[in-house]
């Protein structure tokens, strides 16, 4: 049996493999029945009760406003008149500021919300990549098992690299299949709870490059778990810096940057990255600097956080973390 076919087969059968990724399994299936669950198909009759809505609020707004300028007028006077406008002057509500729209029961649009139904499957394909890539390799260091593998196949990058290349292979696999499936699931819910409406070519293309993207995120952290459990020998290596960059630095920094009103604060923050990474771009204000207008309307300053330069960014972190794991494979003592 080929190496590669060997780390495949010892990937897949890993008993912890199989649990987490049926736990994050789990997870997303709760969430496509949540939102199938709080949204429905809008008819007709949602329509109909919606604008009655609408309008008994209206009518009950004007009825209020006119017992209030009633109430004024019969306290004129009195001390009590202190607390009416001059003249007992009432603006009236106007039937626009109740739109039936407002009142509709909540539907689920494919166009709009669709996008952030991959973002959720991509956190948490990519939360399942990062700790089984790191329990991957890791477990091979602290039980012998890398040790072992080297006195039968002496070639260490080689090793390490066919290791890395069965995850990531894997983790394509799952991806793919959990992207399809999730789409269809939730174009079957657009369908029976909500409107697909505007479903262009263009906007499935659009959707399409977005899965590919959550693929490379997913890639990205199945990467940096197999890196970091690699140089520190130990699962536990990668798990204390994914926990150590996530409390300490990005809440700790966030804080720190925020008390000190540093400008853009989100350049330092790794989930805006992400975030731009995803929805191709992230665009920070900086309130401080507001420039108003003619209008007395604040313009802050902005800077935008591109697809491409979260991009970079993910691949120069991949690079260091995987690049410095095959360097230590290279020089370390493997005892």
């Amino acid at each position: 049996m080929s190496l590669y076919k060997a780390e495949t087969r010892r990937l897949v059968k890993r008993r912890f493999t199989k649990l987490f990724t049926i736990g994050a399994l789990l997870i997303l299936a709760a969430v496509a029945v949540g939102v199938f669950l709080t949204n429905e198909k809008v008819g007709p009759s949602q329509i109909a009760e919606a604008t009655a809505h609408a309008q008994a609020d209206y009518k009950q707004a004007v009825e209020r406003t006119e017992q209030e300028k009633t109430t004024c007028e019969s306290v004129q006077g009195t001390a009590r008149a202190a607390d009416y406008p001059p003249n007992c002057e009432f603006a009236l509500p106007a039937e626009s500021d109740f739109n039936p729209e407002w009142y509709m029961p909540p539907t689920f649009d494919l166009k709009e919300n669709f996008g952030d139904m991959v973002t959720t499957m991509a956190a948490v394909l990519a939360l399942v990549a990062f700790v089984i890539g790191a329990s991957y390799v890791g477990a091979e260091w602290s039980s012998g098992g890398m040790m072992n593998l080297l006195l039968w196949r002496p070639r260490r990058l080689q090793v390490l690299s066919t290791k890395l290349s069965a995850l990531l292979v894997g983790m394509t696999a799952l991806t793919i299949v959990v992207a399809a499936a999730w789409t269809a699931i939730f174009y079957g819910i657009a369908k029976t709870r909500g409107v697909t409406t505007g479903m262009t070519s263009g906007v499935w293309q659009s959707t399409a490059l977005m899965e590919l993207r959550a693929l490379v995120l997913v890639l990205v952290a199945g990467a940096l778990g197999f890196g970091l459990a690699s140089l520190g020998r130990h699962t536990a290596m990668a798990l204390g810096v994914a926990i150590g960059v996530i409390v300490v630095f990005q809440f700790g920094v966030g804080a720190v940057l925020s008390i000190a009103n540093v400008k853009f604060p989100e350049l330092y923050l790794a989930p805006f990255w992400i975030v731009a990474w995803m929805t191709k771009k992230y665009t920070s204000e900086d309130y401080n600097s507001c420039n108003f207008d003619v209008t007395g309307g604040c313009q802050p300053e902005t800077l935008t956080i591109t697809w491409q330069m979260a991009g970079s960014a993910l691949a120069i972190v991949v690079v260091l973390v995987v690049g410095a794991a095959m360097w230590t494979m290279r020089k370390r003592d493997i005892t």
